[in-house]
């Protein structure tokens, strides 16, 4: 259970809601794990199958207080609202923005900054632990370019110029990719990024791991009101996530790149979990997939300090902090989207 941004994230599957007077009581079997006054909240959401009272999704309802259920892997499955909802404001501001070029590039550069730094992180990190299994003055001058975009995009005026950009920084961290997988070199290897279908282990893996963080963040922009389908970066197209895949960018090397990584360089997972077909493309055994996900509901509970909030937060929570931040954005509330920028 953790309370962040006057949202309540409940995320022990097992764990029920209830209403007390003015107070959510969260319930695990008999024991109560915590009582918090509805006044404080603007949202709740929870993980989980147990559910809800009905007079909490009612009050809730009548108080205006979203009310969202996930499964315990974070897919959205419903929210509780009253009969006027504030997120029919919240949505059509995105909608306007979306339709205002200058606006969408004000808040999607810096879905790209905080990609690009991200990235570069991964890569310094690298130099630093593993100085002596890696090409640090290529890693290094490599850091140094990614560092030149970030300046470049600050400045971007157009979302032309600054997906050119994205690709550019994109190229030169797929670039040294290869030479940050440190084990198992004979099979897991990385040439660049291709897709649809994969073609090698590692591009398997990216590709799958890409796709949980999306439904991931396309559950967290739900929570709060956003309308995932209608982004700022990638454009609108029928069944896709575009406003979650803008999200994403910035966690994509730390939350999916970096796992990856470790289950590779860890042996978490072998050459023998991998089908090749007759295409030459690369499909994962249902044994890894499996894996896979275990380690990754894993990672989803580690616990960091979040660099904006300077709270402490799940990374499973990440995506949901920075919905929060975009929504508060949107509303006018900050006068930027602060990206997530991780060292």
């Amino acid at each position: 259970m953790k309370k962040l941004l006057n949202t309540l994230y409940v995320t022990s599957a097992d764990s029920y809601l209830s209403l007390d007077g003015e107070t959510v009581v969260v319930l695990n079997q008999d024991k109560v794990l915590g009582r918090i006054p509805l006044h404080n909240l603007e949202g709740i959401v929870a993980f989980g199958y147990t559910g809800a009272s009905p007079a909490l999704m009612g009050e809730c309802a009548n108080r205006n207080i979203s009310l969202c259920f996930l499964n315990p892997n974070g897919r959205f499955l419903a929210r509780v609202t009253g009969k006027v909802y504030g997120n029919v404001t919240l949505r059509k501001e995105q909608y306007r923005i979306s339709d205002d070029p200058e606006l969408s590039c004000r808040i999607a550069k810096n879905f790209i900054i905080g990609k690009v730094f991200n990235a570069r992180w991964v890569i310094e990190r690298a130099t630093r632990e593993h100085s002596l299994s890696v090409d640090c003055e290529k890693l290094k001058k490599v850091s140094s370019q990614l560092q030149n975009f970030i300046e470049l995009i600050r400045e971007c005026t157009s979302t032309e110029q600054l997906r050119g950009y994205e690709g550019e920084a994109a190229s030169l961290y797929f670039s040294v990719f290869d030479g940050l997988i440190l084990q198992q070199k004979e099979h897991f290897y990385f040439r660049g990024r291709n897709k649809r279908p994969p073609m090698d282990r590692v591009n398997a893996l990216l590709s799958f791991v890409y796709t949980l963080l999306a439904n991931n963040t396309a559950s967290a922009l739900e929570t709060v009101g956003l309308d995932p389908y209608v982004g700022f970066l990638h454009t609108d197209r029928p069944g896709r996530i575009s406003l979650a895949l803008d999200l994403m960018e910035e966690l994509r090397p730390v939350m999916a790149d970096r796992f990856v990584l470790s289950l590779i360089n860890k042996r978490i997972i072998n050459a023998d979990g991998f089908n090749i077909r007759e295409n030459g493309s690369v499909e994962m055994t249902d044994e890894t997939r499996k894996a896979v996900l275990t380690h990754w509901q894993n990672r989803k509970q580690e616990t960091i300090k979040h660099p904006f909030l300077e709270e402490k937060v799940e990374w499973g929570l990440v995506p949901y902090a920075q919905a929060l931040l975009l929504a508060r954005t949107i509303r006018n509330d900050l006068d930027e989207y602060p990206p997530f920028l991780w060292k």
